[in-house]
């Protein structure tokens, strides 16, 4: 896993949707309100309301708005009615494509998806068929410019509290942890004031997929931007090594 940290692309996503920042502040308190409804409104006995939080923090979601979106989801359960569906598929040159969404009308959400695929010259497939080349796992990156604790000390909290890997890359720091021990070393980084840039329980690639032809290239991102610009997707997982 190591060598594939994409603090470059997160860094990208993030100067891209700076202008955008309440419609991901809309998305996570989307997230936040099914989290709430499926486990209550106690971070630290919610474990997928842990996980979202941690994304918001990472967001630069403020703590009060963090705070809120909470107490409305607690006080409006009956209001919550967002399914979470999965939809698999290839790009171009067989990258595979996973979209995670929240949606109130599955109907709707699958028809956009599988525009965004078809518009790109890709396709929607079976359920499993791009996941099969992912692993779920707790991801943390931090970044190196605003960390001011020595790597070893930074490698030695995080294999401590659970970790399965650290690796330093050229201006970032990827912690990859098991699902199950996402929340433990989170909270030990959080409690040594670390800056993180992104903090999720994801899903990595085994392999990656490269595109050198400009039209692959083209048909990819018209994709990834047409899944990025639809309301229901709150994730898109991808093997494209940009």
């Amino acid at each position: 896993m190591s060598g594939h940290s994409k603090f470059a692309n997160i860094k990208h996503k993030k100067e891209k949707n700076d202008s955008a920042k309440g419609k991901i502040f809309t998305r996570i308190g989307r997230e936040i309100a099914v989290a709430v409804k499926e486990g209550g409104p106690d971070i630290n006995n919610n474990f997928k309301l842990k996980i979202v939080v941690a994304k918001a923090k990472a967001n630069n979601m403020p703590n009060d708005t963090i705070d809120r979106s909470i107490k409305k989801a607690a006080g409006d359960l009956n209001a919550v009615n967002f399914e979470t569906v999965t939809y698999e598929g290839y790009g171009p040159n067989g990258v595979a494509i996973i979209v995670e969404a929240l949606t109130d009308n599955k109907n709707r959400t699958a028809a956009n998806v599988r525009n965004a695929f078809t518009k790109g010259y890709g396709n929607v497939g079976t359920p499993g068929c791009a996941s099969i080349l992912f692993d779920r796992k707790g991801q943390i990156i931090i970044d190196k410019e605003e960390c001011e604790m020595d790597a070893d000390d930074l490698m030695m909290i995080a294999l401590d509290a659970g970790a399965e890997d650290f690796s330093e890359e050229e201006d970032s720091y990827e912690i990859i942890t098991a699902p199950d021990d996402f929340s433990k070393v989170l909270d030990a980084l959080t409690e040594a004031k670390l800056p993180m840039v992104s903090a999720d329980v994801t899903m990595i690639p085994q392999l990656w997929k490269e595109l050198t032809d400009e039209t692959d290239i083209k048909n990819i991102n018209k994709t990834l931007d047409l899944l990025d610009e639809d309301d229901d997707v709150q994730n898109v997982y991808h093997n494209w090594d940009e």
